[in-house]
């Protein structure tokens, strides 16, 4: 079985130096096997198995930004937005992300990025429904509990969210990291679905956090520059996100 899949990120690159730049950082990246960059259309393409955020945060240490606009094939790629339904975060309630990109009918990869918690252990599954009537309380049973993965960890990190198998680096006293997953499920038993993260292994609590699977669009299904819902531009699009704490 093969576990590569496609990418495409908007990037703004104003000159050959740039792209000089973009491929120096991708040559280095290990996980792309092939790579392109399009200077006129400002859009790079990539083939491997890194996690998508993995490539944003290597273009980003360019200096630039990068906003992913497709992975996967068409009907391949699904997306949860993680948010705290804790009234304390009211001001700031998305806490992750979670892509999900499938290589086969029946194996696919989360790429789960979380930011703004407090450390410790935290659980991610897969629960029956997408009702967030109640938060994570009313998401229902146990549809496909996510294991953990071993990663190395830098000296110079903190902790661990150990079952996510993910780094975290501390900030203001808060924690971020990330996390590459692998289940053995299709795109199409997700839509409709959540995710939640909690802090017990084997229970929802109410500070879990949760958010529905939707679908997203494989490589090329979104070249749009300006959102016809909005008027928005791609990047203004890309600072409001930001200011939801939505990094990649």
């Amino acid at each position: 079985m093969s576990n590569t899949f496609e990418i495409v990120l908007a990037v703004p690159m104003e000159c050959q130096a740039c792209v000089d730049s973009v491929s120096t950082v991708l040559k280095k990246t290990e996980g792309i096997k092939n790579f392109k960059v399009d200077l006129g259309a400002n859009l790079v393409t990539t083939e491997g198995s890194i996690p998508p955020s993995e490539i944003v945060k290597a273009i980003q240490s360019t200096g630039r930004d990068a906003i992913i606009r497709g992975t996967g094939k068409p009907n391949s790629a699904a997306v949860c937005i993680l948010e705290s339904f804790d009234p304390k975060d009211f001001q700031q309630p998305v806490k992750g992300l979670a892509r999900i990109v499938s290589v086969s009918q029946n194996d696919l990869f989360i790429d789960l990025t979380v930011n703004g918690l407090p450390k410790g252990t935290y659980y991610p599954s897969i629960r029956s429904s997408g009702n967030l009537s109640q938060g994570a309380l009313s998401t229902g049973s146990l549809f496909y509990q996510l294991q953990p993965v071993e990663v190395e960890l830098p000296s110079t990190l903190s902790t661990t969210i150990n079952a996510l198998g993910a780094t975290v680096v501390e900030q203001d006293g808060l924690f971020s990291g990330q996390s590459f997953l692998h289940a053995k499920l299709s795109i199409d038993d997700l839509i409709g679905r959540s995710v939640i993260l909690s802090k017990l292994k084997d229970e929802v609590t109410s500070d879990s956090l949760c958010g529905v699977i939707a679908r997203s669009a494989g490589v090329w299904e979104n070249d749009k520059q300006v959102c016809t819902c909005s008027g928005k531009t791609v990047w203004q699009e890309r600072t409001d996100a930001l200011n939801k704490g939505i990094s990649v």
